[in-house]
This record gives structure tokens, sequence and C-alpha cells, in this order.
């Protein structure tokens, strides 16, 4: 048993050490600059099951480092969830396969509201739908599931979760975030505690 949990566990490592490093994240770390930090918009996420799970991950933690993001629910965004979009955002949409419908959906609704807000993708296909209606892909270089049937996300939000910690941690570089403003951000517990203290 132990080899078998030490042979997923290198799976896993091995898929993050294939996501490809090929500029994108840059041009992303770019356009998020501008449009929050220099136009006052949101980066505005969005995904189905799992891979909105990490999407709303992403979004509470670049909010607490310095980068206003909102999660919204794919189906709650065609119940009125919408109108938190607002024209200097940006979308981040996320899709392991790239099709999932209510993901797309997501986007055309968007367009009709504010067209020309720029779409960030997150997946693991190149070729697909979210890739093909993105301004730029970041691309998690689609590992196989270490799921026995290949099917439960497991190493695709594995991936997914390293991507956007770089884009965390990238943006916090890029605006000089420092402990005095993660302090102001963080009033109450442990964190908050650290943050505060040698100030």
């Amino acid at each position: 048993m132990k080899t078998k949990i030490k042979q997923l566990i290198e799976l896993e490592i091995e898929a993050i050490r294939n996501i490809p490093i090929d500029g994108v994240i840059e041009q992303a770390i770019a356009i998020l600059n501008e449009r929050v930090h220099e136009k006052g918009g949101k980066l505005v996420i969005s995904g189905m099951g799992k891979a909105g799970q990490i999407g709303m991950n992403i979004a509470t933690t670049l909010s607490s480092t310095g980068t206003p993001a909102v999660f919204i629910h794919p189906s709650e965004a065609q119940h009125g969830d919408l109108g938190l979009v607002q024209t200097n955002d940006t979308l981040l949409l996320i899709s392991n396969s790239g099709k999932t419908r209510e993901v797309l959906e997501f986007n055309t609704l968007v367009k009709q509201l504010h067209d020309g807000i720029p779409i960030i993708a997150l997946t693991g296909r190149k070729e697909s739908p979210l890739s093909n209606l993105a301004d730029i892909t970041l691309h998690t270089g689609n590992p196989e599931e270490i799921c026995p049937l290949g099917l439960t996300p497991t190493t695709s939000t594995t991936v997914m979760t390293v991507v956007g910690d770089v884009l965390v941690v990238s943006m916090m570089e890029k605006i000089g975030f420092n402990k005095s403003d993660y302090a102001k951000r963080h009033h109450s517990g442990y964190l908050g505690k650290k943050a505060k203290e040698n100030e």
C-alpha cells in the first residue's frame, strides 16, 4: 500500500512539473494589472463542479492578497448574479475539458452585457471551444487523472490549483503587496495575528 501511495504522489508531482511555462502567465498578469489595478475593475472567475471549487479558492486568495476577485457560479449567473460583472472586469473561465456548457454560456451572457471584456481560459485542452473564445489560455498540461477510472478530477484539479497559486503570487509581486497590506485584510485569526507581528 505504501508503494502505491508513493506512486500516486509521484504522478501528481510529475503532472505539476509538466505544466507548460510558455509566457502566457505573464500576459495574464499584465491584463489583470491594467484592468484591476489601473482601471479599477476586478477579476470575475467562473467554473462548474470541481473546477468551480478551484475557481472560488483562486478568487478568495487573490482578494485577500490585494487583487479584487469574485466567483460567480455559471448557473447562478443566469438568475441575476450576472449583474456583478462591470465594464472594466476580466473573466477567468475554468474548465478542464474546455467544453463545459454552462461556462461557455456564461461567456455569451457576459458578452451581451459588456462586449470587449478580456477572457482568460484555464483549461487542460488548448484546442477546445473555451480556448477558441479566450484572449489567452493558461494550459495545465492536460495530465491523466490518477483516478483508476480515469474520470474523477484528481490530477487535473491539482495542476489547476498550482496555476492559480502562481497567478496569486505573481500578482502579489507585480503590485508590491506587503505584510502591512496583508494585515489590513486579515483582522482576525491566526493569519491576522501573524501579519500584525512586528508592525
